[in-house]
């Protein structure tokens, strides 16, 4: 009763979460390159002939860059919105798109993977959480407010991917432009650490045991300061900062209220800056 859960990659140089049960997978975005999604798949013993499917959150190039290519050389299903296919202007033949809505659930072998819509600069954004085995994923990033969606379905993750991507003090004092800032914080843009937490505090389930946090801002987030905040508050679940420059180890998620109970592939990355953004 378990899943094995990845990032492959997170930051604004490009998105990929891997989620699979140890014969079948898929990968949620696929924002490097096909060579480096390669590469790094391997360095975790993870293999791409187990990967069933890609399911795309938005059409931003850091979530859908190594797509095209992925998709055509393993011949991979794209699962995506109607209006984000034609918003990424990718080129992906008929016969791979699957067209899913914010509203639906796909079921890929014995992974169950369901989408709904969030706030985000995009033209039709969703997250997604991936259940089988008994054991619920979640992978929500890209997030200008923690809605009722996201909080509907945190509470059913024994694992989550939740996005953290600024410290506000650094943004609003930082060097960005007054529009980026805005950009940023205004309902659009993205979680700070402080909504994140939040998140965290109010609405995890008891069974959590692993918190990944994403796409933290390499000018306006720090790691050790989003490690040290969330551990804090952490009451045993494991806490894992998501790196921009290499995957994450390979999470074993069981079901159950068992603790953290991390069984890695490869050792969880090192502590280090994890996005543009």
């Amino acid at each position: 009763m378990s899943l094995y859960i990845a990032s492959i990659n997170s930051g604004s140089n490009g998105n990929c979460y891997y989620v699979g049960n140890g014969q079948d997978a898929i990968l949620v975005d696929a924002g490097l390159s096909c060579r480096e999604t390669e590469k790094r798949m391997r360095r975790l013993n993870l293999s791409m002939q187990e990967v069933r499917g890609i399911f795309i959150s938005h059409e931003h190039g850091d979530h859908i860059k190594g797509v095209p290519v992925l998709s055509a050389k393993y011949n991979l299903p794209v699962y995506i919105t109607e209006r984000t296919l034609r918003s990424s202007r990718m080129i992906i033949p008929n016969h791979l798109i699957r067209f899913i809505s914010g509203t639906c659930t796909e079921a890929i072998n014995g992974l169950s993977i369901t989408a709904f819509s969030k706030e985000h600069d995009a033209i039709e954004p969703v997250s997604f959480t991936v259940a089988g085995n008994g054991v619920t994923i979640g992978v929500f990033t890209d997030l200008g407010i923690a809605c009722n969606n996201l909080h509907h379905h945190f509470k059913q993750c024994h694992a989550a991917f939740l996005e953290s991507n600024y410290d506000r003090s650094m943004l609003m004092n930082g060097r960005y432009p007054i529009h980026l800032k805005n950009r940023i914080s205004g309902g659009k843009g993205h979680l700070s650490n402080e909504q994140a937490l939040e998140v965290f505090l109010s609405h995890r389930p008891s069974f959590m045991s692993h918190l990944l946090l994403a796409h933290l801002s390499k000018e306006n987030n720090h790691p050790e300061l989003v490690a040290d905040l969330f551990n804090a508050h952490a009451d045993g679940v494991e806490i894992v900062v998501a790196s921009r420059y290499e995957s994450s180890g390979v999470y074993h998620i069981q079901a159950g209220n068992m603790g953290p109970i991390a069984a890695l592939a490869v050792a969880p990355a090192r502590l280090k800056q994890a996005s543009l953004f």
